[in-house]
């Protein structure tokens, strides 16, 4: 998630003609970049039939996928064709902002903008009109942001039951049909032995360290060698000094000071213990004020600092205990991992090794009219976190 300080946020309507987006589908677009930016060269479309019939029955379709790489998004693509529907999908306002030609794709082929640093009641309403009128299928990722953890579900924003509740109240009101949340599985593998790539890609990170290959070291043990030296620079840019003691524990510790330092500075009052709300909490604080200032470039610079503090908590969040564990770890979770490195140090991953997903659809979650409890986990939610998890 990157937020953007060239411009006041501004919301981006979703193209709504068919036209386009048959285009790309039809000179398969989709395929071309997944294959040559992703990666993803294969896919197996699991109980498409599910989502197939909700169609058939005139359901506003909510579509709610696990969020696990940037290639998400256009991944949909596939089963949407073969059910031979378009679709619309609610993306962050950074994506709009990362060239014209990107902007202009994202737009033709359904996308719309949301604004995650604060209120985007335009966003709102057009995915809940979408919904409530059965127009196309929504892709929402309930997670908010991505990761490159396939194996992990990130805690689910409860925005995701408000808009289908509220298109599923409109949608009694104005038609007999119902709104339902379709849980997505997407599960990428490996087709080829990742043996070469591991290799290669540990040798350039070892040598971005100024470090010689090993010799005796098996490939996992320099994988986590590297994350321990990534998580020591980091400490020392923000803390003076790399820290002792297990892994989680350093990066947890370096999360709150992290958090606590951007906090104290933003005078922020945070009564939530979430990291990711306080994240959020500090991000739209930033914005507020960074789009507030009149001419202080020491200020901005300083709210420019808070964001990337906040983002490096993000990113340590992504990276769980149990990943490289010798007893739980496989070829994907060692590829996930050293991609996520490459993305903290050199801006980008190496994404040449070839991927396959499988995507499931779960049975239809038909959304309740009625408000969620007070104080209540929403059941709706619940419900969706186990299937997502299943």
């Amino acid at each position: 998630m990157t937020v953007v300080f060239d411009r006041p946020y501004q919301f981006i309507p979703p193209h709504r003609g068919n036209l386009w987006p048959s285009l790309i589908q039809s000179f398969r677009l989709v395929d071309r970049h997944l294959r040559h930016k992703e990666g993803v060269v294969d896919y197996e479309c699991r109980n498409l039939e599910r989502l197939s019939q909700s169609l058939g029955r005139g359901d506003g379709i909510l579509l709610t996928p696990n969020h696990c790489r940037y290639s998400d998004p256009l991944v949909l693509g596939w089963p949407a064709r073969q059910a031979g529907t378009h679709v619309y999908a609610m993306a962050s306002w950074h994506l709009f902002n990362e060239g014209a030609f990107d902007s202009f794709a994202i737009q033709k082929m359904g996308g719309f903008s949301v604004n995650r640093e604060g209120a985007d009641r335009q966003s709102l309403e057009t995915a809940i009109q979408i919904l409530a009128t059965a127009e196309r299928p929504l892709i929402l990722f309930p997670e908010g942001s991505t990761n490159r953890t396939n194996d992990v579900l990130k805690p689910l924003l409860d925005g995701v039951a408000f808009i289908a509740r509220s298109a599923a109240k409109r949608r009694k009101k104005h038609s007999a049909g119902n709104v339902v949340i379709i849980p997505v599985g997407m599960k990428y593998l490996c087709v080829d032995d990742v043996t070469d790539w591991v290799d290669r890609q540990l040798v350039g990170l070892e040598r971005r360290l100024g470090w010689c290959k090993p010799l005796d070291q098996r490939l996992l043990s320099r994988t986590v060698r590297l994350a321990e030296a990534l998580l020591a620079l980091k400490e020392i840019q923000y803390l003076g000094k790399s820290e002792k003691g297990p892994l989680p524990q350093r990066r947890d510790a370096l999360i709150e000071r992290l958090l606590e330092r951007a906090e104290r500075r933003l005078d922020l009052k945070v009564n939530d213990d979430s990291v990711r709300t306080r994240i959020r909490l500090i991000r739209s604080e930033v914005v507020k004020r960074y789009f507030g200032l009149q001419d202080d470039p020491v200020e901005a610079a300083r709210l420019k600092n808070d964001v990337v503090a906040a983002n490096l908590a993000l990113d340590l969040l992504a990276y769980p205990d149990c990943y490289l564990l010798p007893d739980q770890v496989t070829d994907a979770r060692m590829v996930e991992t050293i991609q996520r490195m490459q993305e903290s140090l050199l801006g980008k991953a190496d994404n040449s090794l070839r991927l396959k997903v499988v995507i499931d659809f779960d049975e239809p979650l038909t959304v309740p009219t009625d408000r969620a409890p007070r104080g209540e986990v929403d059941p709706l939610m619940q419900q969706l976190d186990d299937r997502l998890r299943d």
